[in-house]
């Protein structure tokens, strides 16, 4: 038997084999979609892929040293980058270092390795678009040093740093305080002044320290209107940088003065309440924070009050701000309206100032239409707002020309007489049309009854069947 061979004459001839050389490349297309679409991971084209490396929808892998990189790959799109999930990079001699910009479109990527490579320096800004980083392999490169700001926004579970030739500086201080134990897990040393190398986990430095930031008064509770003045101190060595943090409607000022600086604030606004102030203390060994949330108290204001609307129950929507929270009151037409089972008022959602709800109605009828007010009221003042609903159409509110009812003559009554409605008058007509229907079955069993005697010579069958009268009359 011989074996047919792609482009052979077999499969190119006309009639039959053209048939066989069709179904053949309609079976090798399923086979291929079928591997990509079942496959969770199918593999880039090679014109997506960089040549010296191999990648798949989620996952970039450079591990060639002969191909090397210099540089992190560049995808044909914007949107395969942003599906990389996974990035790993090793042997690459010309790998050296990681910018501001390079990893900008992996948005979602998670693990990165860049191992055994000539890496020596990480931008402060290189991850500042990756939030979800969590695994950090930098195992075996030529970093020196290794600055904490490049991971202040991140969640990272796992920082792999052993292999490169730290220095015993302040500057790597941080990695001995942030890995704790993991620091001898790993084994990691540092290289001191001298060449010599020691464990980083018992690394000890003058003048090295975490600043310190300690906020005056730690909390606050104040009206809308005063004035407040925040003292920040602020201590470490080497000497930290003192920022202040927040976003306030009040007007406000600051004045430094070596480690202390003072936050003046003046006629403090209600949209301030509970917006957070803090003051950061910073140097190359890391940050502290100290922070307070502002505590001001206002009368009640209702931001917005709006017409019922229906939902799974009715609701009228509302919008109420005020500090302590303010008492509720629903009026109907001027009367109070009294919560329970089918009518209560229900806060759904609670933000830094404000209390959003509605007053729900369960089924509400005509009797629920009407003006509504609500009143907000706390010890420092009070807010109404009102608002028209209307749930239902009044039984007897339309355009019919008669009562829904009947009114019987009163004889004592003067005037004429009140005609019957017409419905009375359709009855009448029923009952008439029923009894001349009767009347006429009577008289027809008559006539069968007596039909084959009859001098006229009748003789009929019975109702739809062919059986004689004389049987019928029997």
């Amino acid at each position: 038997m011989s074996a047919l061979k792609p482009w052979s004459g077999a499969l190119s001839s006309p009639g039959r084999g053209s048939g066989s050389w069709r179904c053949w490349w309609w079976w090798w297309w399923v086979v291929v979609v079928g591997v990509a679409v079942g496959s969770g991971d199918p593999w880039l084209s090679a014109e997506a892929c960089p040549s010296t490396c191999s990648c798949s929808s989620t996952r970039i892998s450079c591990v060639d040293p002969e191909q090397g990189i210099n540089a992190f790959p560049v995808l044909q799109s914007e949107a395969e980058m942003e599906n990389i999930t996974d990035i790993y990079i090793a042997n690459q001699s010309s790998f050296s270092s990681i910018n501001d910009k390079d990893l900008h479109y992996y948005k979602n990527l998670r693990n990165l390795t860049v191992t055994n490579s000539r890496l020596t320096y990480v931008s402060k800004l290189a991850f500042q678009n990756n939030i979800k980083l969590q695994y950090l392999n930098l195992k075996d490169n030529n970093l020196s040093s290794l600055s904490w700001r490049i991971f202040r926004h991140l969640n990272i579970s796992y920082l792999i740093l052993s292999g490169n030739p730290l220095h015993c500086s302040c500057e790597n201080m941080w990695i001995k305080l942030w890995l704790g134990e993991e620091a001898d897990t790993q084994e990691l040393h540092c290289i001191e002044d001298g060449g010599g190398r020691k464990l980083l986990s018992t690394l000890v430095l003058p003048n090295c320290e975490v600043p310190m930031a300690t906020l005056s008064p730690s909390k606050v509770t104040l009206m809308e209107g005063d004035k407040l003045d925040l003292s920040c101190t602020t201590s470490g060595v080497p000497s930290p940088e003192l920022i202040w943090n927040m976003a306030l409607v009040t007007n406000y000022e600051i004045q430094t003065s070596g480690q202390i600086s003072v936050l003046r604030l003046s006629n403090l606004s209600s949209l301030d309440h509970n917006c957070k102030i803090s003051c950061t203390a910073e140097n190359i060994v890391g940050e502290k924070e100290s922070s307070l949330l502002l505590d001001i108290l206002f009368p009640p204001k209702i931001t917005k009050l709006s017409d019922a609307i229906p939902d799974h129950h009715w609701c009228i929507p509302f919008s109420v701000s005020g500090n302590p929270q303010p008492r509720l009151e629903w009026f109907l037409d001027g009367k109070s309206v009294t919560e329970g089972q089918y009518i209560m008022t229900m806060i759904h959602d609670v933000t830094e100032r404000e209390y959003h709800g509605c007053l729900q109605l369960d089924s509400p009828t005509h009797l629920n239409n009407g003006r509504y007010t609500l009143l907000a009221i706390n010890k420092f003042g009070r807010d109404q707002k009102e608002v028209e609903a209307h749930f239902m159409r009044k039984p007897w509110d339309g355009t019919e020309k008669d009562p829904y009812y009947y009114v019987a003559e009163d004889p004592t009554t003067e005037g004429p007489p009140v005609e019957p409605p017409e419905d009375r008058v359709a009855v009448y007509v029923v009952v008439g049309i029923a009894a001349v229907a009767f009347t006429g079955f009577l008289l027809m069993l008559v006539i069968l009854k007596f039909g084959g005697n009859s001098k006229f010579g009748i003789k009929g069958c019975a109702l739809f069947q062919n059986i004689p009268v004389e049987v019928v009359s029997r």
